[in-house]
């Protein structure tokens, strides 16, 4: 049986390109470093589990394993000292019948994640930036 977990997981969440160029850290500086990040995935993924759209993507998930990858993601994205190390968006959400809604219901939990946690506006729409053109990457191809 397919897992639908790793759906939205990273929907965000990894082609790697468009990424800040080194020593340019900033962006992921204002996401408040490896605490934040963390902080913010550990929100993001307690309202996408209570989110009804979302929900379901991640029944039997492996939501530990899923958060580690998606904060390494995000600190790479945004300049971090970091290193992805999960599999490519394609190949992860692979079979997952992830449509528009369920990405976009993803990145509304997401901005509500980083308003808690006081990600200024400008910084999370740049981040929202290079997580866009990824929904090419986890759509349903079926």
């Amino acid at each position: 049986m397919i897992l639908r977990h790793a759906a939205l997981a990273a929907c965000a969440f990894a082609a790697l390109s468009g990424t800040a160029q080194a020593g340019d850290d900033m962006l992921y500086r204002q996401f408040g470093e490896q605490a934040g990040l963390t902080r913010i995935v550990d929100d993001l993924y307690d309202n996408v589990l209570a989110d009804p759209r979302t929900a379901p993507y991640f029944e039997n998930a492996p939501i530990k394993r899923i958060k580690t990858k998606l904060v390494e993601q995000f600190c790479v994205l945004l300049g971090g000292p970091c290193e992805y190390t999960g599999r490519p968006m394609r190949r992860t959400h692979e079979g997952q019948n992830i449509d528009r809604a369920a990405f976009d219901a993803l990145v509304e939990d997401l901005q509500a994640a980083m308003d808690k946690n006081g990600v200024p506006f400008h910084a999370q729409n740049k981040l929202l930036a290079k997580l866009a053109p990824m929904y090419r990457d986890v759509q349903d191809r079926e």
